[in-house]
C-alpha cells in the first residue's frame, strides 16, 4: 500500500511541471494537462494578508501557507518572496483579485526558495532603468518554482539602451505558465532562461508574448535559451503552445542557445523574425504554426548545429528568403568558436508542410557572412510538402555534403526556382483545400496520402506533410487557455490565405 501512495506522489510532483510525448500520425498528442491557476477566496481565515513588500520579508513562511497581496496599487515595491514548500504543499503568494494588485514604478519579485508559486499579479507601466533588477527573478535557488496568470505590460525604461529581462530564470525546474507580456521596448530579452552545465528542466507554456517592435540592434529576442558558454549542455527545456504575435524584436524571437530542448505546439504569428537554433545541439522543433501573412520579414526555422530534428511543423505565407525563408539550413565557419556558427550535420527536416511561401529551403544560407564557409553534412530533407505562389522550393546558396531526400513534394514554383529539384523532390499537384481557419490541407485524391516513404522513429506517418489541423492546433489558433483567464485573446490572430 505505501508503495502505491509514494507512486501518486511523485506522479503528482512530475505533473507539476511536466508532461506530454511526441506526436504522431497514428497517435496525435494530446494536450499537454495543465495545473489549473491556484484560486483562493478573497480573505480567506487561512491566509496571510500583506499590504507591501516589507510586510512579505517579515513573514516566516512554511510549506502549505497562503499569502494574498491586497487589491490595489503596489508603487516601487520590492518583493523578495522566500521559502521552502513541497510538490504537495506549495507556498503561494497570490493577488486578493486576479488583476488587481497593480505593481507599478520601480515594482520587482524576487522567487527565492523552493515550490513557490506567484499568482494573479499585474505589472505595468514599471521602469526598472535605476535599480538594475530584472522584473520578475527566479533566483539561483529557485527549485520547481511557478509564475502564472500574470502580466507584464510595457515595463520599460525611457532610455531603450538600458538592459534588462522581465522575466529572469535561474535554478532548476521552473514553470512560467498562462502569463501575457507585451511592450518590451528596450535591450535585453524578454525571457531569459540562464544556462548551467547541467540540465535546468525549465518549461515555458500556454503564455501570449504580444507585439515587441524591432530593436534595432541584438539582444530583443522574445525567449533566449542559456548563451554560447553552455552550448553543449543538455538543457533538456521544454517552450510549448505559447504564442507570439508581433514580437519583432530582432531576427530570434526565440534564440536557443542550448542542447536538447523541445519547442513544439506554438504559434508564430506575423512576427519579423524566427526560431533560432542560434547554439547547441540535439533539439526538436516540432508542432509549431508559422503564419507570415506576407508581412515583411516574417520569418520561419533557422537551423545551426548538429542532430536536430525539425519536422510536423505548418508554415504559411512566409514572404522572405535565404535566413529568414521557411526553414533555413546555414554554413557554419570553419572551426568556431562557441559564439560563432557551427557546421549543420545530421539534421533530419521531415513532415513539414510549407504553403504559399516565397522559400521553402535555403542551403548554405548565409555563406560567407561571418566567416561562415562550412556547408551543412549529412542531413536528410523528407515526406515534406511544398505548395508556393510562383516562389522557390529549394535553393542553394551553398551545395550541401551528401545530403538525402525522399517523399517530398513540391508544386506551383515560379522562376525563381532556377535549379533542377534533387531525387526525393517530386513536382506534382499535391490537391490542397483551403479549410478551417484558412489553413489547407490535402483533398480527396491527393499524392499526399499514402505517399509517406522512409522510416523515422521520432515521426511516424502515413501521409506527407504536417498532421491534419487537430484539436490542440486548433485552440491554439484561436488562442483558448493561453495567457491569463481574465483576458480576452486572440481576435487578432486572422489567418491569410
Amino acid at each position: 500500500m505505501k508503495t502505491k501512495q509514494n507512486l501518486g506522489i511523485l506522479l503528482l510532483a512530475l505533473g507539476f511541471l511536466f508532461a506530454g510525448c511526441k506526436k504522431t500520425a497514428s497517435s496525435p498528442e494530446e494536450p499537454t494537462p495543465i495545473v489549473p491557476p491556484i484560486t483562493v477566496k478573497p480573505l480567506c481565515k487561512s491566509c496571510k494578508i500583506i499590504s507591501s513588500a516589507t510586510e512579505l520579508t517579515a513573514l516566516t513562511l512554511n510549506a502549505g501557507d497562503t499569502v494574498m497581496m491586497k487589491s490595489g496599487d503596489w508603487n516601487n515595491q520590492r518583493l523578495i518572496f522566500k521559502g521552502t514548500g513541497t510538490a504537495q504543499q506549495p507556498i503561494v503568494l497570490i493577488a486578493e483579485k486576479a488583476g488587481d494588485v497593480k505593481l507599478k514604478g520601480a515594482s520587482s519579485i524576487a522567487i527565492d526558495g523552493q515550490w513557490l508559486v506567484v499568482d494573479g499579479l499585474s505589472f505595468s507601466n514599471g521602469d526598472l532603468g535605476v535599480s538594475k533588477l530584472n522584473v520578475v527573478d527566479f533566483t539561483s535557488a529557485s527549485r520547481n518554482c511557478r509564475l502564472t496568470n500574470t502580466t507584464i505590460i510595457d515595463y520599460s525604461p525611457t532610455d531603450p539602451t538600458i538592459d534588462y529581462r522581465w522575466v529572469s530564470m535561474n535554478g532548476k525546474n521552473n514553470r512560467m505558465d498562462h502569463c501575457y507580456l507585451k511592450g518590451k521596448a528596450h535591450q535585453g530579452p524578454t525571457v531569459v532562461l540562464w544556462g548551467s552545465t547541467t540540465a535546468i528542466s525549465h518549461r515555458i507554456d500556454h503564455n501570449y508574448f504580444g507585439p515587441r517592435a524591432d530593436l534595432g540592434n541584438n539582444g530583443g529576442e522574445t525567449i533566449r535559451v542559456g548563451t554560447s558558454d553552455y552550448y553543449l549542455s543538455e538543457a533538456m527545456v521544454i517552450i510549448e503552445q505559447n504564442i507570439f504575435e508581433h514580437c519583432s524584436g530582432e531576427t530570434e524571437i526565440v534564440s536557443n542557445k542550448m542542447s536538447k530542448n523541445t519547442i513544439r505546439n506554438n504559434l508564430f504569428f506575423e512576427s519579423r523574425g524566427t526560431l533560432s537554433l542560434r547554439h547547441g545541439n540535439g533539439s526538436e522543433i516540432y508542432g509549431n504554426y508559422f503564419i507570415g501573412n506576407d508581412m515583411k520579414d516574417a520569418g520561419g526555422i533557422r537551423i545551426i548545429g548538429e542532430s536536430h530534428l525539425v519536422y510536423n511543423n505548418y508554415l504559411q505565407g512566409v514572404a522572405t528568403t535565404g535566413q529568414t525563408c521557411a526553414i533555413s539550413v546555414l554554413d557554419g565557419v570553419p572551426n568556431s568558436e562557441p559564439s560563432g556558427y557551427f557546421q549543420v550535420k545530421n539534421a533530419k527536416i521531415v513532415g513539414n508542410t510549407i504553403v504559399n511561401c516565397a522559400q521553402a529551403f535555403d542551403i548554405g544560407a548565409g555563406k560567407g557572412g561571418n566567416g561562415r564557409t562550412v556547408p551543412p553534412a549529412d542531413c536528410t530533407i523528407a515526406n515534406n510538402l511544398i505548395q508556393s505562389k510562383g516562389g522557390i522550393a529549394i535553393a542553394y546558396t551553398d551545395p550541401p555534403q551528401n545530403f538525402f531526400y525522399e517523399g517530398n513534394l513540391a508544386y506551383g514554383m515560379g522562376s525563381g526556382q532556377t535549379l533542377a529539384l534533387p531525387t526525393g523532390i517530386t513536382l506534382t499537384d499535391p490537391k490542397l483545400n483551403l479549410g478551417e481557419l484558412n489553413t489547407y490541407s490535402p483533398a480527396t485524391g491527393s499524392p499526399a496520402f499514402g505517399g509517406f516513404k522512409g522510416t523515422y522513429s521520432f515521426f511516424q506517418s502515413n501521409n506527407v506533410g504536417a498532421n491534419a489541423l487537430d484539436e490542440l492546433h486548433r485552440s491554439l489558433l484561436k488562442a483558448t487557455d493561453i495567457g491569463p483567464s481574465r483576458m480576452a485573446l486572440g481576435a487578432a490572430i486572422i489567418i491569410k490565405n
